[in-house]
């Protein structure tokens, strides 16, 4: 019987391409592209930044392929962006009781999106939706603290195997309008799984539990989806990025 040959290890198999446009993003992204082909026959001077605009708006709502580390005990980061905060704090209202998170003060690690970060959010750890909760509020600068607890903003609770339940909230900023949600209660995630999104520039805070120690710093950036943000038992990372 003849032989199979295999690849050498290390022999590459995946190529790069250029990452898919969310669903949610599409028709924004037909919008402008009509109004930069409508200006072409109407006011062609402005063509160009138009064209230009129609691949911001894509740029915006690209949702790239991401592979999460498996393991047990870690939390990955929900969004990408910048870490702006570290700081235990009071729980939201929302996400305290015996059926959220308790009521002890908890770690918050902030993450802020510019509008030039991938906004499709998703959950940190593998569980079921236990809770989605949604209050309307203002559009305060998302790199603010007070934007916590004043600017519209979406929680969710996920709750695990072994009933560990991990908090996350997305925060509209001051640009952004809309949070979009992919999931409801009841509903099974996987780690990196998406489960939202918000348009155009805002934040995301994930609550650590007591026994779990952030693994990012202040000024790192995170990739969601990818990036270790905390873990049980592990010794805390400390000190700013430059």
């Amino acid at each position: 019987m003849a032989s199979i040959d295999k690849p050498p290890l290390g022999t590459p198999t995946v190529k790069w391409r250029f990452p898919d446009i969310h669903p949610e993003g599409r028709k924004y992204v037909a919008i402008a592209a009509a109004i930069a082909l409508l200006s072409l026959f109407v006011f062609d001077f402005i063509t160009w930044p138009l064209v230009f605009l129609t691949f911001g708006v894509a740029a915006f709502f690209r949702d790239p392929i991401r592979v999460t580390p498996q393991g047990e005990g870690m939390l990955i980061a929900p969004a990408d962006g910048l870490v702006t905060m570290i700081q235990r704090v009071e729980l939201p209202p929302e996400l305290r009781g015996p059926q959220a998170l308790g009521e002890a003060p908890m770690v918050r690690v902030s993450i802020f999106m510019s509008v030039f970060d991938v906004h499709v959010n998703r959950t940190p750890i593998t569980g079921t939706i236990r809770h989605v909760i949604y209050i309307s509020g203002r559009f305060l600068n998302a790199d603010l603290d007070k934007a916590s607890e004043e600017n519209e903003r979406q929680h969710f609770i996920v709750e695990d195997k072994n009933g560990l339940r991990i908090g996350f909230t997305q925060i509209a900023g001051l640009v952004a309008r809309r949070i979009v949600s992919f999931t409801k209660p009841g509903d099974m995630v996987v780690a990196g799984q998406r489960v939202g999104l918000i348009r155009f520039g805002s934040r995301v805070d994930v609550f650590l539990p007591e026994d779990y120690a952030a693994q990012v710093t202040l000024g790192q950036r995170t990739i969601a989806g990818e990036t270790v943000i905390a873990r049980k038992g592990g010794a805390a990372v400390t000190g700013i990025s430059q």
